[in-house]
């Protein structure tokens, strides 16, 4: 049963009631996409994803900040394989090493707005003016979008939706982090990416694809970026259960 997360979040949140539509709204001011590169082979992961839980807590979660974690497979090498890992986030985080004009990647890896973010810390509120992203979330999944950016023009648009995961206890047999039992949140668990056209879309809340992501607690996170770029103009995110 989808249910409203609170207005306090600071996000534009219709339809409490039982089979009523979840309506996620971003303010005009940026909201900025907090990504994290993890995994549960890496021994030095399990703290950034502490911090990163944290986030649950922040007033400013889902109104200032959207925050994200795609888990890795290249520590698979060492004996464990996560679970939670996927291919496609690998070569998304490739992607980014590209653009920077680095050679490699590492984790815990954080990423703010499409940018290398070394430290860790809780994004401040943005100045500039981004536009309205506006999503429409059905019982059944289905999902209705509408993106007004706050410049004009004649630009093209995609947008990401994903389903993120909380609450993933999983116990590390092998690699670095062999014995422990580590818990996820904010896991990126699906991501559906679709053209936008005159700043909307429809699609679907996508599936989880990981055999292990039996998450307690679902939220969604969406962002818009330049068609064809991977740094989002704005982002919305908001509780699903």
């Amino acid at each position: 049963m989808i249910k409203a997360v609170a207005f306090a979040l600071g996000i534009f949140v219709c339809g409490a009631a039982a089979g009523a539509d979840l309506v996620l709204e971003s303010q005009p001011a940026r909201t900025h996409l907090l990504e994290l590169y993890t995994s549960e082979g890496c021994s030095s992961c399990p703290p950034a994803e502490a911090w990163l839980s944290q986030l649950k807590s922040e007033p400013q979660l889902w109104r200032n900040f959207v925050p994200i974690a795609f888990h890795v497979d290249y520590w698979d090498r060492l004996g464990w394989r996560d679970p939670l890992a996927a291919k496609q986030w690998t070569a998304r985080q490739y992607a980014y090493s590209a653009r920077w004009g680095s050679g490699s990647v590492y984790t815990p890896g954080f990423v703010l707005d499409g940018r290398e973010l070394r430290d860790r810390r809780v994004p401040a509120s943005a100045g500039e003016s981004a536009g309205v992203l506006k999503l429409t979330v059905r019982e059944n999944g289905a999902i209705t979008a509408h993106f007004s950016p706050a410049t004009g023009g004649a630009r093209s648009f995609d947008l990401h939706v994903a389903r993120l995961g909380f609450g993933l206890n999983i116990d590390v047999k092998a690699g670095e982090n062999s014995g422990r039992k580590l818990r996820h949140d904010f896991v990126v668990l699906g991501l559906t990416n679709e053209s936008m056209n005159a700043g909307a879309a429809e699609l679907r809340l996508p599936e989880p694809t990981q055999p292990a992501a039996t998450s307690a607690r679902g939220a969604i996170a969406a962002w818009v970026t330049e068609a064809g770029q991977m740094e989002p103009l704005q982002a919305v995110g908001g509780w699903l259960r």
